[in-house]
Protein backbone atom coordinates (compact mmCIF):
# COMPACT_ATOMS: atom_id res chain seq x y z
CA UNK A 1 0.00 0.00 0.00
CA UNK A 2 1.07 3.63 -0.49
CA UNK A 3 0.60 6.14 2.21
CA UNK A 4 0.35 10.09 2.35
CA UNK A 5 0.68 11.99 5.42
CA UNK A 6 -0.58 16.07 4.78
CA UNK A 7 -0.01 18.53 7.86
CA UNK A 8 2.17 18.79 11.11
CA UNK A 9 5.60 18.86 11.31
CA UNK A 10 7.59 20.03 14.85
CA UNK A 11 10.87 19.37 16.47
CA UNK A 12 10.39 17.83 19.47
CA UNK A 13 12.76 19.60 22.37
CA UNK A 14 14.52 17.27 24.88
CA UNK A 15 15.02 19.73 27.51
CA UNK A 16 16.52 16.92 29.73
CA UNK A 17 19.52 15.99 26.84
CA UNK A 18 19.34 19.72 25.59
CA UNK A 19 18.55 17.96 21.99
CA UNK A 20 15.91 18.08 19.20
CA UNK A 21 14.31 15.46 17.56
CA UNK A 22 12.16 15.86 14.58
CA UNK A 23 8.49 15.26 14.79
CA UNK A 24 4.76 15.67 14.26
CA UNK A 25 2.04 13.13 14.04
CA UNK A 26 2.20 13.57 10.54
CA UNK A 27 5.68 13.14 9.64
CA UNK A 28 5.72 10.07 12.33
CA UNK A 29 2.91 8.40 10.68
CA UNK A 30 4.69 8.70 7.12
CA UNK A 31 8.11 7.70 8.46
CA UNK A 32 6.23 4.54 10.08
CA UNK A 33 4.19 3.59 7.40
CA UNK A 34 7.53 3.19 5.37
CA UNK A 35 9.18 1.52 8.30
CA UNK A 36 6.41 -1.22 8.20
CA UNK A 37 6.29 -2.40 4.93
CA UNK A 38 4.28 0.79 2.65
CA UNK A 39 5.51 0.61 -0.82
CA UNK A 40 5.53 4.41 -1.06
CA UNK A 41 4.89 7.24 1.82
CA UNK A 42 4.84 10.55 1.23
CA UNK A 43 4.18 14.08 3.08
CA UNK A 44 2.95 17.29 2.51
CA UNK A 45 2.97 20.17 5.00
CA UNK A 46 4.23 23.45 5.63
CA UNK A 47 8.27 23.68 6.50
CA UNK A 48 9.80 26.81 8.27
CA UNK A 49 13.08 28.39 7.16
CA UNK A 50 14.93 27.97 10.03
CA UNK A 51 17.92 24.87 10.88
CA UNK A 52 15.28 22.82 12.47
CA UNK A 53 13.21 22.43 9.26
CA UNK A 54 16.28 21.84 7.78
CA UNK A 55 16.74 18.79 10.05
CA UNK A 56 13.53 17.82 9.20
CA UNK A 57 13.74 17.27 5.57
CA UNK A 58 17.41 15.84 6.63
CA UNK A 59 15.32 13.34 8.33
CA UNK A 60 12.97 12.54 5.75
CA UNK A 61 15.00 12.11 2.92
CA UNK A 62 17.09 9.89 4.92
CA UNK A 63 13.83 8.02 5.64
CA UNK A 64 12.95 7.67 1.73
CA UNK A 65 9.69 10.12 2.12
CA UNK A 66 9.16 12.23 -0.71
CA UNK A 67 7.59 15.51 0.63
CA UNK A 68 8.08 17.64 -2.97
CA UNK A 69 5.06 19.17 -3.08
CA UNK A 70 5.28 20.99 0.42
CA UNK A 71 5.34 24.86 1.15
CA UNK A 72 8.06 26.63 2.80
CA UNK A 73 7.04 29.91 4.59
CA UNK A 74 9.44 32.55 6.31
CA UNK A 75 9.24 31.74 10.58
CA UNK A 76 10.35 29.33 13.09
CA UNK A 77 9.59 25.59 13.25
CA UNK A 78 7.14 24.20 16.11
CA UNK A 79 8.97 22.93 18.76
CA UNK A 80 7.16 21.68 21.91
CA UNK A 81 9.60 21.21 24.89
CA UNK A 82 9.63 17.96 26.35
CA UNK A 83 10.45 16.88 29.66
CA UNK A 84 11.23 13.14 30.57
CA UNK A 85 9.09 11.57 33.36
CA UNK A 86 10.67 8.61 36.05
CA UNK A 87 8.16 5.81 33.74
CA UNK A 88 10.12 7.26 30.33
CA UNK A 89 6.65 9.47 29.18
CA UNK A 90 6.78 12.55 27.97
CA UNK A 91 5.55 15.38 29.26
CA UNK A 92 5.13 18.59 26.71
CA UNK A 93 5.65 21.97 28.00
CA UNK A 94 4.46 24.58 25.58
CA UNK A 95 6.97 25.94 23.36
CA UNK A 96 7.21 29.33 20.75
CA UNK A 97 3.76 30.78 20.11
CA UNK A 98 4.85 32.79 16.23
CA UNK A 99 5.84 29.13 14.71
CA UNK A 100 4.94 28.71 10.94
CA UNK A 101 2.46 26.10 12.06
CA UNK A 102 0.51 28.21 14.67
CA UNK A 103 0.08 31.07 11.76
CA UNK A 104 -0.34 29.29 8.07
CA UNK A 105 -3.16 26.84 7.24
CA UNK A 106 -2.55 24.44 4.50
CA UNK A 107 -4.66 24.81 1.13
CA UNK A 108 -4.62 22.08 -1.18
CA UNK A 109 -4.97 22.84 -5.40
CA UNK A 110 -5.74 20.68 -7.51
CA UNK A 111 -1.93 19.76 -8.13
CA UNK A 112 -1.61 18.56 -4.57
CA UNK A 113 -5.17 16.38 -4.77
CA UNK A 114 -3.57 14.88 -8.74
CA UNK A 115 -0.66 13.59 -6.74
CA UNK A 116 -2.43 12.10 -3.07
CA UNK A 117 -4.84 10.05 -5.61
CA UNK A 118 -2.09 7.95 -6.34
CA UNK A 119 -1.98 7.11 -2.82
CA UNK A 120 -4.45 4.46 -1.01
CA UNK A 121 -4.77 6.13 2.08
CA UNK A 122 -3.80 10.00 3.37
CA UNK A 123 -3.14 10.52 6.99
CA UNK A 124 -4.21 13.54 9.11
CA UNK A 125 -4.03 15.03 12.56
CA UNK A 126 -5.99 17.55 14.74
CA UNK A 127 -2.59 19.05 14.88
CA UNK A 128 -2.75 20.32 11.39
CA UNK A 129 -5.36 22.60 11.04
CA UNK A 130 -7.23 20.91 8.46
CA UNK A 131 -10.73 20.88 9.10
CA UNK A 132 -11.82 22.63 6.21
CA UNK A 133 -9.93 21.14 3.51
CA UNK A 134 -11.39 17.28 4.46
CA UNK A 135 -14.61 17.35 2.66
CA UNK A 136 -11.76 18.10 -0.69
CA UNK A 137 -9.77 15.34 0.18
CA UNK A 138 -12.00 12.78 1.48
CA UNK A 139 -13.34 13.41 -2.62
CA UNK A 140 -9.93 11.60 -3.81
CA UNK A 141 -8.94 9.27 -0.95
CA UNK A 142 -9.80 7.28 2.13
CA UNK A 143 -8.53 9.37 5.14
CA UNK A 144 -7.53 8.61 8.60
CA UNK A 145 -7.52 11.19 11.20
CA UNK A 146 -5.74 11.19 14.84
CA UNK A 147 -7.98 13.14 17.03
CA UNK A 148 -5.59 12.72 19.80
CA UNK A 149 -7.74 13.73 22.99
CA UNK A 150 -10.51 15.12 21.39
CA UNK A 151 -13.32 13.07 22.36
CA UNK A 152 -15.67 16.07 22.53
CA UNK A 153 -18.82 14.59 20.15
CA UNK A 154 -19.45 18.04 18.47
CA UNK A 155 -15.89 17.75 16.99
CA UNK A 156 -16.03 14.07 16.17
CA UNK A 157 -19.46 14.41 14.82
CA UNK A 158 -18.34 17.50 12.61
CA UNK A 159 -15.35 15.69 11.04
CA UNK A 160 -16.23 11.90 11.26
CA UNK A 161 -18.17 12.33 7.62
CA UNK A 162 -14.96 12.32 6.30
CA UNK A 163 -12.95 9.64 8.03
CA UNK A 164 -12.26 6.24 6.95
CA UNK A 165 -9.81 5.69 10.05
CA UNK A 166 -9.82 6.93 13.28
CA UNK A 167 -7.59 7.39 16.18
CA UNK A 168 -8.26 8.51 19.97
CA UNK A 169 -5.96 9.04 23.36
CA UNK A 170 -9.14 7.89 25.63
CA UNK A 171 -6.53 7.61 28.55
CA UNK A 172 -7.91 9.95 30.84
CA UNK A 173 -11.35 8.33 30.49
CA UNK A 174 -12.72 6.37 33.32
CA UNK A 175 -14.22 2.63 32.14
CA UNK A 176 -17.14 4.33 32.55
CA UNK A 177 -16.85 7.30 30.05
CA UNK A 178 -14.94 4.18 27.83
CA UNK A 179 -17.79 2.13 27.72
CA UNK A 180 -19.98 5.40 26.47
CA UNK A 181 -17.75 6.60 24.35
CA UNK A 182 -17.23 3.23 22.42
CA UNK A 183 -20.47 3.22 21.92
CA UNK A 184 -21.41 6.38 20.64
CA UNK A 185 -18.49 5.73 18.44
CA UNK A 186 -20.23 2.50 17.07
CA UNK A 187 -22.54 5.25 15.47
CA UNK A 188 -20.43 6.62 13.15
CA UNK A 189 -19.23 4.78 10.20
CA UNK A 190 -15.84 4.45 10.43
CA UNK A 191 -14.16 1.37 8.88
CA UNK A 192 -11.86 1.14 11.62
CA UNK A 193 -11.30 3.11 15.10
CA UNK A 194 -8.76 3.14 17.90
CA UNK A 195 -8.35 4.28 21.43
CA UNK A 196 -5.68 4.22 22.98
CA UNK A 197 -5.10 4.04 26.64
CA UNK A 198 -1.48 5.01 27.84
CA UNK A 199 -0.43 1.55 29.45
CA UNK A 200 -3.70 -0.08 29.28
CA UNK A 201 -4.26 -2.26 25.59
CA UNK A 202 -5.09 -0.50 23.10
CA UNK A 203 -8.97 -1.03 22.04
CA UNK A 204 -10.28 -1.56 18.42
CA UNK A 205 -13.61 -1.38 16.75
CA UNK A 206 -14.56 -2.79 13.60
CA UNK A 207 -18.16 -3.75 12.35
CA UNK A 208 -19.25 -3.07 15.60
CA UNK A 209 -16.27 -5.59 16.83
CA UNK A 210 -14.86 -4.16 19.56
CA UNK A 211 -10.39 -6.00 19.44
CA UNK A 212 -8.59 -5.38 22.73
CA UNK A 213 -4.34 -4.82 22.02
CA UNK A 214 -2.18 -8.13 23.31
CA UNK A 215 0.85 -6.21 25.44
CA UNK A 216 3.98 -7.96 26.94
CA UNK A 217 6.31 -6.18 29.09
CA UNK A 218 9.09 -4.25 26.85
CA UNK A 219 11.82 -2.18 28.41
CA UNK A 220 10.53 1.40 27.40
CA UNK A 221 13.33 4.11 26.51
CA UNK A 222 11.13 7.07 25.80
CA UNK A 223 6.94 6.81 24.45
CA UNK A 224 7.42 9.81 21.97
CA UNK A 225 5.61 8.67 18.83
CA UNK A 226 4.74 5.38 20.07
CA UNK A 227 1.17 6.35 19.05
CA UNK A 228 2.28 7.31 15.58
CA UNK A 229 3.91 4.31 15.09
CA UNK A 230 0.82 2.23 16.08
CA UNK A 231 -1.24 4.42 13.53
CA UNK A 232 1.53 3.54 10.91
CA UNK A 233 1.63 -0.18 11.67
CA UNK A 234 -1.98 -0.99 11.89
CA UNK A 235 -2.68 1.06 8.66
CA UNK A 236 -0.23 -0.13 6.26
CA UNK A 237 -1.20 -3.90 7.23
CA UNK A 238 -4.90 -3.83 7.55
CA UNK A 239 -5.05 -2.02 4.41
CA UNK A 240 -2.48 -4.35 2.64
CA UNK A 241 -5.44 -7.23 3.82
CA UNK A 242 -4.75 -8.28 7.11
CA UNK A 243 -7.29 -9.33 9.66
CA UNK A 244 -8.05 -7.10 12.91
CA UNK A 245 -5.77 -8.96 14.93
CA UNK A 246 -3.06 -9.22 12.76
CA UNK A 247 -3.08 -5.26 11.83
CA UNK A 248 -3.05 -5.13 15.38
CA UNK A 249 0.26 -7.04 16.47
CA UNK A 250 1.98 -5.89 13.93
CA UNK A 251 0.48 -2.46 15.28
CA UNK A 252 1.84 -3.79 18.58
CA UNK A 253 5.07 -4.36 17.32
CA UNK A 254 6.09 -1.07 15.67
CA UNK A 255 4.75 0.90 18.84
CA UNK A 256 7.08 -1.46 21.03
CA UNK A 257 10.29 -0.99 18.35
CA UNK A 258 9.41 2.93 18.91
CA UNK A 259 9.34 2.87 22.49
CA UNK A 260 13.17 1.39 22.22
CA UNK A 261 14.90 4.98 21.46
CA UNK A 262 14.45 8.63 22.02
CA UNK A 263 12.16 10.55 19.58
CA UNK A 264 9.64 9.99 17.17
CA UNK A 265 11.67 8.22 15.02
CA UNK A 266 15.30 9.42 16.33
CA UNK A 267 17.63 11.87 14.69
CA UNK A 268 18.99 13.86 17.52
CA UNK A 269 20.52 17.29 17.44
CA UNK A 270 22.00 19.46 19.60
CA UNK A 271 20.23 22.81 20.19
Amino acid sequence: MKLIAVGDNVVDCYLDQQKYYPGGNCVNVAVNARKNGAEKAAYIGIFATDDKAQHIKYALQEEGIDFGLSRTAEGISGQPRVALTEEGDRVFISGAKNTVQRMLKMQLIEEDLEFITEFDVCHVSCYSSMESELEKLAKVIDISYDFSNHLELDYIEKVAPFIKYAFFSAADLSEEELNWFIQKLKGFEFKAAALTRGSEPALFISKNTVYEQKLKEISVVDTMGAGDSLIGGFLVNYINGATMEEAIEQATKSAETTCGFYGGFGYPKEF
